[in-house]
């Protein structure tokens, strides 16, 4: 009976050596799994990730488009000669501006790729979200060339910190008065896709609630 008893505690022994073991591999499992566990973002917030760069060109453009715009109505509100030459200046000045940031922003553009979208409106949303895109960045173009032409044609050379640019057309009142037509039109047309481009975002962000106007919100940085 000894033996027996002995054999009895033997086998109770080895059997619970193994669930210790177990229990303590299961806890270091636990443990393994805790520590790998890192704090996911919201699939949101993975969307709306924008790099800086992006950003800033996109509200540094948006900044020198309305001091261009300030400067040209100012000057038709204030007398004396002086005061309106130098409006002027500073009105083709930000109008240059918007033409080199263009062209930083295509460079940016195409070397960043496709980015990914919050938005999951239908294709034709998406198709007439990207022509208005494509038209905005048109204007960007055609607008500030305008100008410039503009003030070569009425035989007033264009000036950038100082430095005398190429004139794009000779002087000619003719082609003046065209032009002013040409520059005027296209302000009016920036400003109408501008307004809705503006709504479109206000109405993702009110009514549909998704994170298409986050997608170029400036953050701070934590």
């Amino acid at each position: 009976m000894t033996a027996t008893h002995k054999g009895i505690s033997g086998m109770r022994l080895e059997n619970k050596a193994p669930g210790k073991q177990s229990n303590k591999v299961a806890f270091m499992h636990g443990a393994d799994v805790h520590l790998d566990k890192t704090p996911q973002q919201p699939a949101e917030e993975a969307v709306i990730a924008r790099p800086r760069k992006l950003v800033f060109l996109h509200w540094l453009t948006v900044l020198c488009l309305c001091f261009a715009a300030a400067l040209i109505l100012i000057r038709d509100q204030v007398d004396g000669r002086v005061m309106q030459q130098w409006l002027l200046e500073g009105h083709r000045h930000f109008g240059l501006f918007v033409l080199i940031l263009f062209f930083v922003r295509v460079v940016v553009r195409i070397r960043l790729g496709k980015l990914p979208s919050a938005d999951n409106s239908s294709r034709l949303v998406h198709a007439l979200a990207s022509l208005t895109h494509i038209a905005l960045y048109a204007l960007l173009l055609a607008l500030p060339l305008l100008g410039w032409a503009l003030s070569d044609a009425l035989g007033k050379p264009v000036h950038l910190f100082g430095a005398t640019l190429p004139a794009l057309v000779g002087s000619d009142d003719d082609l003046a008065d065209t032009l002013q037509t040409w520059h005027v039109d296209a302000a009016w047309v920036l400003l109408g896709l501008v307004s809705l481009h503006i709504g479109a975002a206000l109405w993702h962000h009110f009514v549909m609630r998704d994170g298409v106007l986050r997608l170029m919100w400036p953050k701070r940085r934590r």
